[in-house]
C-alpha cells in the first residue's frame, strides 16, 4: 500500500514545464545543462558542482521544486533568469507567482485607444454575457510573465533587434486583449495592465538599443499610460528610467535628468535600495554626458552605497534581477567617464565590468568591450585598443546598431591617430571579414 501511495504522490507532482520549455529553446539536454551549471558552480564557489542528468530530470519532473541556494545562483547565472521565472517555487509558497505589476502611429488614434482601454475593459466585464463567460485569472497573468522572462533573456542575448521589439509589442497587445476576454477581479486587471506595460517597455528598450528613437518615444507614451492604470511602481520606474537612458543616448542630458528624476522620486526607491542604486547609477551616466564631474562622482558613490545596502533576498521583478548588479554599475560608470574624457578611470571600470559580467549578458559584453577599446585608444594605446575591439563578436559588430556605430567611430579615430600604420591595416582587414560574415 505504501508503494502505491508513493507512486501516486509522484504522479501528482506537477512537472516544471517552464524549465522544460527553456531547455528546449536553448538546446540543453539534462546532461548538458548539468555540466553547464556545474561549471558555473565552480566559478561561484571554487569547487566543482556535483550535478548530473538525474538532478536536472528531478527538476523537470517537479520532484525538486527549489534547488539549493548555490545551485539556484549558478542556474540563474547560466540562464539570465531568476529561479522563479524558470518554474521553481520557493519552499512554503504555492506555485502561483507574485503579480508583477504596435508600433504607435503619430496621430491621436493610438492614444485614444490606450486612453479608452480601462473603459472598454469595464464595459466588457459588466456586459451580460452568454451562459458561461470566461474567467480571467492569475494563471493567465503568470503565463504572460513567463513570456516576459523570455523577452528579457532574448534582449540580453541579442539586444536592439526589431524582432524583439515587435514580439514585445505583440505580447503587450495580447495582455490588453485579455481585458476584454472575460470577467476578472481588480487585482487581475491591474496585473494585466502591468504586464502590458512591461512588454511595451521592453519594446521601447529594444527600439532605444537599436537607435530607433522616434519609435521608442511612441512605445514610451503607451507604456506610461498602461503603467498608470496598473499602479505598479516597479514598472513605472523601469519606463521612466528607460526614458532617461533614451534622452542620454540622444545627447539631451537635461531631458535625461528630468526623466530619470521621475523614476528616482517614486516611493519604490525609498523602500528598496537596489532601485535607488539603479536610479543613481543612471544619473551618474547622465552627469558624464553633461560634463559634470562632481555630480558624476557623487552619484556613483551613492549608487555603490545603496547597492551594498540592498537585501539580496527581497522580491524584485525579473527584469531587475536579470541585469542590475555590480557589473552593470561599473558599465554605467564606464559610459560616464568615457563621455567625460577621463579615459583611465573609464578603462578601470571596463575591466571591472568584464570580470563580473554574467554569461548571459552577451549584448552588454560586446558594448563594454567596444567602450574599453575607445578608452585605450584615447590613451594612445592603438595596438592594445585594436586587439580589444577585435574581440567583439561579428554578429554584435554587424547586427547591433549601437555596437556598429561605436566600432565605426573607433575605426575613424584609429585612422586619425595612426594613419597608414600596420595597425590600421589589420583593423581594416578584420572589419572586412565581419562584413563578409554578415
Amino acid at each position: 500500500m505504501r508503494g502505491r501511495e508513493s507512486y501516486r504522490a509522484c504522479m501528482d507532482t506537477p512537472r516544471n514545464r517552464v524549465l522544460e520549455a527553456w531547455m528546449a529553446e536553448h538546446g540543453y539536454s539534462s546532461n548538458s545543462l548539468a555540466d553547464t551549471v556545474n561549471s558555473a558552480l565552480e566559478r561561484l564557489t571554487g569547487r566543482p558542482g556535483g550535478l548530473d542528468g538525474s538532478s536536472v530530470r528531478a527538476w523537470k519532473a517537479g520532484r525538486v521544486t527549489w534547488p539549493k541556494s548555490a545551485t539556484r545562483r549558478a542556474l540563474e547565472d547560466v540562464s539570465g533568469l531568476p529561479a522563479v521565472a524558470l518554474g521553481f517555487v520557493p519552499r512554503g509558497r504555492t506555485p502561483s507567482s507574485p503579480a508583477p505589476p504596435q508600433q504607435e502611429d503619430p496621430d491621436m488614434k493610438r492614444r485614444t485607444l490606450v486612453g479608452g482601454i480601462a473603459a472598454a475593459a469595464a464595459v466588457a466585464a459588466a456586459a451580460p454575457g452568454t451562459a458561461s463567460p470566461r474567467r480571467i485569472g492569475m494563471s493567465d497573468v503568470n503565463r504572460l510573465n513567463t513570456r516576459f522572462a523570455e523577452i528579457i533573456a532574448s534582449d540580453h542575448r541579442h539586444g536592439g533587434q526589431l524582432g524583439i521589439e515587435q514580439q514585445a509589442a505583440a505580447l503587450a497587445d495580447e495582455a490588453l486583449n485579455l481585458q476584454n476576454a472575460g470577467s476578472a477581479t481588480q487585482r487581475v486587471r491591474s496585473s494585466l495592465y502591468a504586464s502590458a506595460a512591461a512588454f511595451r517597455s521592453s519594446a521601447m528598450w529594444a527600439a532605444i538599443d537599436g537607435r530607433r528613437y522616434d519609435v521608442a518615444k511612441a512605445h514610451m507614451r503607451e507604456a506610461q499610460a498602461l503603467a498608470e492604470m496598473s499602479g505598479d511602481q516597479a514598472i513605472k520606474f523601469r519606463i521612466w528610467s528607460h526614458a532617461g537612458a533614451m534622452y542620454r543616448h540622444m545627447g539631451r542630458p537635461a531631458d535625461a535628468l528630468a526623466a530619470n528624476d521621475v523614476a528616482r522620486n517614486l516611493h519604490i526607491t525609498r523602500r528598496d535600495p537596489l532601485f535607488a542604486s539603479l536610479g543613481l547609477a543612471r544619473q551618474a551616466a547622465i552627469h558624464g554626458t553633461a560634463q559634470n564631474r562632481t555630480g558624476l562622482r557623487r552619484a556613483f558613490d551613492q549608487a555603490q552605497d545603496a547597492m551594498l545596502r540592498a537585501d539580496p533576498a527581497e522580491y524584485r521583478p525579473v527584469w531587475m534581477l536579470a541585469f542590475y548588479d555590480q557589473a552593470e554599475l561599473d558599465s554605467l560608470a564606464l559610459s560616464a567617464y568615457l563621455a567625460l574624457g577621463d579615459y583611465a578611470t573609464a578603462e578601470f571600470h571596463a575591466h571591472r565590468c568584464l570580470s563580473a559580467l554574467r554569461p548571459h549578458m552577451v549584448r552588454s559584453r560586446a558594448i563594454t568591450t567596444t567602450r574599453l577599446a575607445h578608452a585605450q585608444l584615447a590613451q594612445g594605446a592603438a595596438d592594445a585598443a585594436t586587439a580589444t575591439a577585435m574581440k567583439v563578436p561579428a554578429d554584435a559588430a554587424t547586427q547591433h546598431a549601437r555596437v556598429t556605430r561605436m566600432l565605426q567611430e573607433f575605426g575613424a579615430a584609429l585612422r586619425a591617430t595612426a594613419p597608414g600604420s600596420p595597425t590600421v591595416q589589420t583593423w581594416t582587414e578584420h572589419t572586412a571579414s565581419w562584413r563578409m560574415a554578415a
